[in-house]
């Protein structure tokens, strides 16, 4: 399964054609995180569209599996958080979180975000914008 961080998500839903087409071509299910869900209705709320952006939200959320956390993402989540602030490379808890889900759930992340998830070993990233 493949994860797709939320700038690709939102690419989607702006029917970036060069996006679409790299998703369509996915032979792997394709999930987001909890914490995506929740960027992805925050950017709605506060759009000047909201009600016509929050059904294209919950349309596109009906094509993907949502990966609610548990306890196994959250350890993973303060154990990188950590390391990051040992290494004083910290990132938004948002990607943190993300990255935990993708390493414990997913076989990689598809992200146009590049420079934040490099930091994170182990997290196979493929950029599609």
């Amino acid at each position: 399964m493949i994860l797709l961080d939320t700038d690709i998500c939102i690419e989607i839903l702006r029917g970036n054609e060069n996006v679409i087409q790299m998703m369509k071509k996915q032979t792997q299910n394709a999930a987001v995180s909890y914490m995506t869900v929740g960027e992805l209705f925050y950017g709605s709320a506060k759009s000047n569209n909201n009600n016509k952006n929050k059904l294209l939200v919950k349309t596109f959320l009906s094509t993907v599996e949502v990966i609610d956390f548990d306890l196994g993402i959250m350890e993973m989540f303060g154990k990188i958080k950590f390391e990051l602030q040992k290494q004083g490379q910290m990132l938004p808890d948002a990607d943190i979180i993300i990255a935990s889900v993708a390493l414990c759930k997913c076989e990689k992340l598809i992200t146009g975000n590049i420079s934040h998830f490099s930091r994170f070993t182990n997290l196979t990233l493929e950029k599609w914008i």
